[in-house]
């Protein structure tokens, strides 16, 4: 057997994927595991293709699906990023800076963003970076299909500075504010018919106060729904209360999970199996893995927020049938009376008590609804946290 029949056969047996072997060739910290604690804080490595301090960010859950990776960009400098075939969320963990995108024909389009700011890299776009304050360095993390895509196509030259044109290359608005869209502009649109924010640019996804009811989930949330114009890529946040916590739920793997304010912890487990027990803080950031429980806990003294950002939707791993999507929730009537215990043991250690409502757990139909106007506010919205 040849040299390169005997290599490709060892990647077709191994778990390995063709992303995973470009990813090793570039030498810098490949963080793994369930979770990573504070993405402000991990280590990196000058990485000489992006020309800056950057690390991988590879979970398990992620595999084969989406990539994530940390770009430092050092005080008062501007990094020239190469031009990608794949679409980009970015997220601003800390700091203030620009993006500048080169048009076609050598115009220049700029925008700015601060901390939390999400905001997407279009394929195809020649574009800068720039940290705008001279004393501290600036970290922005990125989420991708690159994995999914290398699977395909296993060349990574075929990814990178290509010749492309990036959609919507000349709009002036292309990086405006993201507008509401209702389920009557819509049809039968994102997730059933949901009321979605559709744009490039959310500009405090800690501060964001548009949010809508969704305490089918339990504790009496409210989320937002992100679609991003021109990419199978979406997102959505969810806020709960203080001292509350969320239903169990299931999907498909790759949702890159973090967290713009709050403390708790989440526990994720494939069903019958161990539970991994995650701690959260801002900036934590972890992945459920494919079709693999996972609960949300805030033993915090403010509402916490935890940001998915979504993989193509082939991974969304959403029942069909509103039936069928009841074996992927698990209601508090039939949790592990463990659940509920732990959770009150948390709290205990920083000397406070549930905020759960004790009729949610012997009533199957439990209307949240009050119970949300209490901890967003009247209307049941949010107030901005500072």
């Amino acid at each position: 057997m040849s040299k390169e029949a005997s290599k490709a056969t060892q990647r077709l047996w191994t778990k390995k994927f063709s992303y995973d072997y470009w990813m090793e060739d570039q030498n810098i910290p490949i963080h793994k595991g369930y979770y990573i604690a504070d993405l402000r804080t991990v280590e990196l490595e000058y990485w000489e293709f992006a020309k800056c301090r950057a690390a991988f960010v590879q979970l398990v859950g992620q595999e084969g699906v989406t990539s994530t990776r940390i770009l430092e960009i050092p005080p008062g400098e501007t990094l020239k990023m190469p031009k990608a075939a794949f679409d980009e969320i970015v997220y601003a963990l800390n700091g203030n800076g620009l993006t500048t995108h080169i048009l076609p024909g050598g115009g220049k389009r700029t925008f700015e963003w601060q901390p939390h700011s999400m905001f997407t890299m279009p394929r195809h776009g020649a574009y800068e970076l720039s940290n705008t304050d001279g004393n501290r360095p600036v970290r922005l993390l990125f989420f991708n299909y690159l994995p999914m895509a290398m699977s395909t196509v296993p060349d990574p030259e075929f990814y990178f500075n290509n010749s492309g044109t990036p959609p919507h290359a000349t709009e002036s608005d292309f990086y405006s504010e993201a507008k509401m869209v209702k389920p009557s502009d819509a049809g039968d649109a994102y997730l059933g018919k949901r009321i979605y924010w559709y744009g490039n640019f959310f500009p405090n996804m800690q501060a964001w106060d548009k949010m809508n009811d969704n305490t089918h989930r339990g504790a009496g949330s409210t989320s937002v729904y992100c679609q991003f114009p021109d990419t199978e890529l979406s997102a959505h946040m969810s806020e709960f209360g203080a001292r509350t916590y969320k239903k169990a739920h299931r999907h498909g793997p790759g949702r890159a999970i973090i967290i713009p304010v709050g403390e708790g912890y989440s526990i994720m487990w494939e069903e019958g199996k161990e539970k991994v027990f995650i701690p959260w803080q801002e900036c934590s950031l972890f992945v459920p893995p494919n079709r693999w429980f996972h609960q949300h806990f805030n033993v915090g003294t403010v509402p916490a927020r935890y940001l998915a950002m979504h993989p193509p939707m082939q991974f969304h791993g959403h029942a069909e049938k509103v039936t069928d999507r009841a074996k992927d929730q698990i209601e508090y009537v039939d949790e592990d009376p463990l659940v509920r215990e732990r959770f009150e043991a948390e709290l205990a250690k920083r000397g406070t008590t549930s905020l759960m409502d004790p009729k949610a757990y012997t009533t199957r139909d439990f209307d949240w609804t009050k119970f949300a106007a209490n901890v967003h506010g009247s209307e049941g919205i949010p107030s901005i946290i500072g």
